[in-house]
């Protein structure tokens, strides 16, 4: 998932874990807009689904956290998701990953989240949020810690826990400084006395924390002597005697406690996942009499399984059912060789079966999931896992991409509607045809949506997959043409000839295109590809060119490395490059066989640079720098002017005209003012509207945006968790 380097308000500071009581609500007061209505285009989840929680106490009650997406709440009379962190503003956007949620058995509205995308030295300081009203509203805690939901370990807990002895009190374990104590319903933070583990820098700190009767248990995955500790007063913590050892057993996953047998399950793994697991164990704990047994249903290893290969997984999720004292189901992850799967016992583990071989799945809302073949997957990255307390066939588990449901433990389908977490990167408006966008997202590749309210039917674009997208364009003067580049199968390019409906790949690739595909480019006609290369850790390479659709590719020494590439939307003999660091555009006045310096002086250095070309015009560019603001050039880039109307600008895009007006309406997402936010302007960057509002921020917007050619005033727009917003004026 995609990491920007982005500033936020500097937290308060204060000891190894507190901090202040900033406010932010969920529902603030919206500054001055155009009154615009914002919609998810449906794709129907996408993403990693870490954790999944009922409440014990309320039917129907329950939420789900992303990892880079934020949380959702179940609405179960409309049997829909609503996202409850979209009011997270732009300096914001690390707390849009989730590390951790917990719900007060007493007090139903209540709901905390321990918010922060990463622990690295560049990520900014987590929060916890807390609400009165199930995420209507929150309040705020900033944290002197970093907590990391995007990072290894992130399906692993609840790392967040409200005491089962007095409501006031919470615990929060965290990766680096240890665990956490708030006595004020997360008002203040300090580590807890008496913990006794010590955590390593790189290492997994506390990973799961779990109430057993009036007992808690924290989970340690930094090694040691001991991998469980328990508290019964809340102050002293003793390791928990007999507990299992050795590699299958090095790492505590998730635990669930049934009250009715007194038992504790506990998953183990040899790494906290979700990848790099090749060994793992399920063992039971009798709280009363401190005896552990291992119930683990299958172990790892061995070469059998439907791919061939090793059979080596760890375990994750695990749930107890409420109703049925001895019912338990717990996941396999990173089962890669058999495919994982649910295990379910009645009898406390002394056997099992798996779901997933009477499983009947049914993706045909979110057609994506057979990922280009004739049959969806069981899933993968089985780490959050629930069950109904309410329902014992009920049964929910989330997957790198979806969260899957059951209401009789044999057919399952995405309980996804309302829920999108792709992070997106590519976005293409058509100026005719059945689609009125296609899209490129990591880890989903290329989707072609005939319809913004249901997930594409055709699901991702195959022949072929890609896993990501990095590069997407359409011919200007012969729309039917599109390309597209990413991180495929076989092979890294592929070209469409219908609009993006169908594609076929490059008959060829350049070889350094299969380690690092870029961004591409088509000229007017659709005759000229124009294709960049990137690798994920930065290093570019040169650009090639083909004249004959990909089936071969020349070298172009003159292309700066790593630029994206533009087309001129009218001149099929025109391209355009920025030269990021040297302040630089370039031009190539033959169909890209060359290119030559035109303008310099531009701003250098920025992290991030976009050239667009205004539609229907030669010559015509813009260019957004980060940091610096907005350029225009109307000679082809021979010289600029900066436009005084915004001091930062993000990324730029271009949609149809306003009624009478003269030029594209331009859509952008920048600062005018003190905010970053989503702007609209209709006469030629003059003026600028704000078209997003205070509850519909999104965190990190900064990837691109583009208007519908067709219709005024809709725009599409990319977020790096929360899918593709589109918004409409109201």
């Amino acid at each position: 998932m995609l990491t920007p380097s982005l500033s936020r308000r500097a937290v308060l500071a204060g000891a190894a874990a507190a901090a202040a009581v900033p406010l932010a609500a969920g529902h603030a007061r919206a500054a001055e807009t155009a009154g615009y209505r914002w919609r998810n285009v449906v794709i129907g989840g996408t993403g990693f689904i870490t954790g999944v929680l009922f409440h014990p106490r309320v039917r129907g009650l329950a939420y789900a956290r992303t990892d880079i997406g934020g949380t959702y709440r179940w609405d179960d009379r409309r049997e829909r998701w609503v996202p409850l962190l979209d009011h997270i503003g732009w300096d914001d956007w690390n707390l849009l990953g989730v590390e951790a949620m917990a719900v007060d058995p007493a007090h139903p509205d209540r709901l905390y989240l321990a918010c922060g995308t990463y622990a690295q030295s560049w990520g900014s300081n987590g929060a916890v949020l807390r609400s009165e009203d199930r995420g209507a509203t929150w309040r705020r805690t900033d944290l002197t810690v970093k907590l990391g939901a995007n990072e290894d370990g992130r399906g692993t807990g609840e790392r967040l826990l409200v005491d089962p002895r007095d409501s006031d009190t919470l615990w929060l374990g965290t990766r680096h400084d240890g665990l956490l104590r708030s006595a004020d319903r997360s008002a203040t933070w300090a580590p807890a006395n008496g913990f006794p583990a010590t955590p390593l820098a790189t290492g997994q700190g506390v990973t799961l924390l779990v109430a057993a009767g009036r007992t808690v248990y924290a989970g340690w995955g930094d090694g040691g002597a001991a991998n469980l500790f328990r508290t019964s007063d809340g102050t002293t913590w003793e390791a928990v005697p007999g507990r299992p050892s050795g590699t299958a057993a090095r790492v505590p996953i998730r635990a669930a406690y049934d009250r009715h047998t007194r038992e504790l399950y506990v998953t183990y793994a040899d790494a906290p996942g979700p990848n790099g697991q090749s060994d793992g164990s399920v063992h039971r704990l009798s709280t009363a009499g401190g005896t552990w047994t291992e119930v683990t249903p299958v172990t790892p290893g061995g070469t059998t399984g439907e791919g061939g290969g090793a059979d080596t997984f760890g375990y994750g999720g695990v749930a107890v059912d409420a109703r049925r004292p001895g019912t338990v189901v717990v996941s396999t992850n990173n089962r890669w060789a058999a495919v994982d799967t649910l295990y379910r016992s009645t009898d406390g583990g002394r056997s099992w079966r798996s779901l997933k071989d009477t499983a009947v799945l049914d993706v045909s809302e979110t057609p994506y999931l057979k990922w280009g073949g004739d049959e969806p997957k069981f899933g993968w990255w089985i780490q959050a896992l629930a069950l109904d307390p309410y329902d014992s066939q009920h049964l929910v588990y989330g997957t790198g991409a979806t969260l899957y449901a059951t209401r009789d433990l044999r057919h399952w389908a995405p309980r996804v509607r309302g829920l999108e977490e792709a992070s997106v990167t590519q976005l293409v408006s058509p100026p005719a045809g059945r689609a009125h966008l296609i899209s490129g997202s990591r880890d989903i590749g290329v989707m072609y949506h005939e319809r913004l309210t249901s997930s594409p039917a055709a699901g991702m674009a195959t022949n072929p997959v890609f896993g990501s997208a990095t590069g997407l364009a359409q011919a200007a003067r012969r729309p039917s043409c599109v390309v597209r580049t990413g991180w495929g199968e076989n092979g890294n390019g592929a070209v469409s000839h219908d609009g993006g409906r169908t594609w076929a790949p490059f008959a060829s690739q350049p070889g350094i295109a299969e380690d690092a595909p870029g961004p591409i480019a088509v000229n007017a006609d659709g005759s000229v590809l124009l294709w960049s290369f990137v690798h994920w850790d930065g290093t570019a390479y040169p650009a090639h060119r083909s004249a004959d659709g990909g089936a071969t590719w020349s070298e172009v020494p003159s292309f700066p490395e790593g630029a994206v590439p533009v087309a001129d939307p009218v001149d099929p003999a025109l391209f355009y490059a920025y030269d990021t660091g040297t302040g630089t555009l370039l031009a190539s006045t033959d169909g890209g066989r060359s290119f030559a310096a035109r303008a310099g002086g531009l701003p250098a250095g920025d992290t991030q640079f976009k050239v667009a070309a205004a539609p229907g015009r030669t010559g015509d560019l813009w260019l957004s720098a980060k940091w610096n603001g907005l350029y225009r050039s109307t000679d082809g880039g021979g010289s600029f002017t900066k436009a005084e109307s915004c001091w930062a600008s993000y990324t730029l895009g271009f949609g149809k005209a306003a009624d009478g007006a003269g030029y594209p309406a331009v859509y952008q997402v920048g600062s005018t003012e003190a905010i970053t936010a989503v702007y609209r302007s209709d006469d030629e960057a003059r003026t600028w509207v704000r078209i997003n509002d205070d509850d519909h921020q999104w965190g990190w917007t900064g990837e691109t945006v583009t208007g519908d050619p067709r219709v005024h005033g809709r725009v599409y727009l990319a977020t790096n968790g929360r899918g593709i917003q589109y918004g409409e004026p109201a």
